[in-house]
């Protein structure tokens, strides 16, 4: 089977200030989206799934999935807070999107193959794609659950704009051992890094541990874990106007109770991002110099 590609770009880009997914950041303006599924068709995926709010559908379809309708199958799930499981309700006062793992879910009925979650607005690199996609060809007979990531130095994913969240992980031979998200990741005094995780308290953190940028691989069956433990996040917070269900919480729990069995994957290739406006230079200087060295082409199409 080829692979589906699913891209999460619902955000509010509440940090940038706009719609970053549709902000112009190639030499003919090109999305970092755009150069994501140009790297995934070239590696061999057969559909692309965007999660979209409802709000921006006909502006997104327009710049951006009309253009790939002739190389790919595309799709569009919509992330909507009142989409819930079975038994609750929207409180009044929820404003925010439920995090990732319900963005992921959203695409839940359009999905039948293996394959990758990345976000919109992370440059990954075209080896991130081939390999993930090569994973998929060589794990066929491996359980139903089976899950993978792409995983990158947390020192090489900072903004000097401002702060970021981050999945710190632990891996053991090549297989990830656990996953916890945190917040307000930011270099301070003496180049230390700082962060705040789940549990809001402050820690330091090592420049050179494995980060996930949320370049996950899963097959459907991830659907019903996302469901059953969606349901227990929201059991639990659902009266909270801020929390959210992430997902790399989500494959901690499959892992810590022996559900799933997750694996890293190392990659060569580049990985880039916009938080704040200000990182954007730094991103339209990359992919100058990609294309300037052949790596792309300089109108993609």
């Amino acid at each position: 089977m080829h692979p589906t590609l699913l891209i999460l770009a619902a955000g509010m880009g509440n940090r940038y200030g706009s719609l970053k997914q549709l902000d112009a950041m190639g030499p003919n303006g090109e999305t970092v989206l755009d150069y994501s599924v140009y790297d995934a068709i070239k590696a061999g995926f057969a559909k692309v799934v965007f999660v979209i709010r409802k709000d921006f559908a006909s502006t997104f379809q327009a710049t951006i999935g009309n253009k790939f309708e002739e190389h790919i199958e595309v799709d569009y799930a919509f992330q909507e807070l009142s989409d819930l499981p079975a038994g609750f309700s929207l409180p009044k006062n929820r404003k925010n999107p439920w995090g990732t793992a319900h963005a992921v879910r959203a695409a839940r009925k359009l999905i039948h193959t293996p394959f990758a979650v990345i976000n919109a607005d992370d440059f990954y690199g075209r080896d991130a794609f081939i390999k993930i996609a090569e994973y998929f060809n060589q794990s066929q007979d491996a359980p139903e659950l089976r899950t993978c990531m792409i995983g990158y130095q947390l020192a090489n994913t900072l903004s000097h704009h401002g702060s970021v969240n981050r999945g710190l992980c632990t891996v053991y031979n090549g297989i990830l051992q656990t996953v916890e998200e945190h917040t307000e990741i930011a270099t301070g005094a003496s180049s230390t890094i700082l962060g705040t995780n789940l549990k809001k308290v402050p820690i330091t953190i090592e420049p050179d541990v494995t980060v996930s940028m949320n370049f996950w691989g899963f097959t459907p069956a991830i659907f019903a874990s996302i469901e059953a433990l969606f349901c227990e996040f929201l059991e639990r917070q659902i009266q909270s106007s801020q929390a959210e269900c992430y997902i790399p919480s989500i494959i901690d729990t499959l892992i810590r109770s022996d559900q799933t069995e997750c694996t890293v994957i190392k990659t060569s290739g580049t990985w880039f991002g916009v938080t704040y406006p200000e990182d954007k230079p730094l991103v339209q200087a990359c992919i100058k110099q990609l294309v300037a060295a052949g790596e792309y082409p300089t109108l993609l199409a």
